[in-house]
């Protein structure tokens, strides 16, 4: 059954949340003179239901179990990409920010870990528009986090998050979603750079379309040389089922088939490619490789 607003707010509301504890950089890798790193925003606390809730249940079961996930309450992490090269600094999204999730909030403290200050971020690049992506955009005050920087979006996303149409065709689960982003791209509008799928939108770093989870998501290459790595946002969504069956329908993808058919799209790249990926709810900090398992795939951690 579709989650709705009301059910997943009163869900909200009687799950306790874990406070938000000081962060780190939790996995590294370098990228020719450069480094690709990720950073932690805290988790999220989702019903299991926003994301199992169109899959076959019978067959859902066993993955449930070989992973020792619970069906009811899911909390993944939040990892940001942050990419070095001793030019630039560049923030793959913004994170949460404080008006999502009491569990969520926590990039400030993460970058202050690694030595990274707001201003010291040249470039926000985002994969796209949902709340614990771009929300971290504005901080308490509702001003800028990362005041200095340019910011980057996909043409497409930015399109369908800045049409006055979409909160009122969104669905009732999602209309605050857009809300959200339209008053934080308000803010940026003016300083925003747009973008198409195949653009090298800065020097290693180049755009691919990943659409399906949002209409206009993307994902990145960063690439020096043979060095290369793929930040995939919320493209592959979980390292459990994603990975298991890319074939299933997901109810946190607003085009369940489309995000379906680029989850293929991005093993096949992957896996030919040989790359390691960054994802954005991927455990041990989101960075690692994928490997074959059988007619599937398994996420395999980056160790730090």
């Amino acid at each position: 059954m579709p989650l709705s607003r009301r059910s997943f707010l009163a869900w909200s509301a009687s799950t306790p949340f874990l406070s938000v504890l000081p962060q780190r950089a939790i996995a590294e890798i370098p990228i020719g003179p450069g480094t690709l790193t990720t950073v932690s925003d805290g988790h999220l606390v989702l019903p299991g239901s926003f994301i199992f809730g169109p899959m076959p249940q019978d067959d859902l079961g066993p993955i449930i179990d070989a992973y020792g996930l619970s069906a009811d309450q899911l909390e993944p992490e939040c990892n940001l990409a942050l990419y070095r090269d001793g030019t630039n600094t560049v923030l793959f999204d913004a994170g949460s920010g404080p008006d999502f999730m009491p569990s969520a909030g926590a990039l400030r403290d993460s970058l202050d870990a690694i030595g990274v200050a707001p201003e010291d971020i040249t470039h926000v690049v985002f994969t796209h528009a949902h709340p614990d992506h771009i929300w971290g955009l504005l901080d308490d005050f509702g001003d800028p986090m990362f005041f200095g920087a340019t910011y980057m979006m996909g043409r497409e996303e930015w399109d369908y998050w800045w049409n006055p149409e979409t909160v009122d065709t969104i669905g009732e689960a999602r209309a605050a979603f857009a809300v959200g982003a339209k008053r934080r791209m308000e803010v940026i509008e003016d300083a925003v750079e747009l973008f198409d799928g195949g653009q090298e939108i800065l020097p290693g770093i180049a755009a691919i379309s990943t659409p399906g989870h949002t209409p206009g998501h993307m994902s990145f290459e960063v690439r020096s040389g043979s060095d290369a790595a793929l930040v995939i946002g919320d493209a592959i969504g979980n390292h459990h089922v994603a990975f298991e069956r890319p074939d299933w329908h997901s109810g946190s993808d607003q085009d369940q088939p489309r995000a379906a058919a680029t989850r293929k799209m991005l093993f096949d790249r992957i896996m030919a490619d040989t790359l390691q990926i960054a994802g954005f709810h991927l455990p041990d900090g989101g960075m690692g490789r994928v490997e074959a398992n059988g007619e599937a795939y398994r996420f395999v951690s980056e160790d730090m």
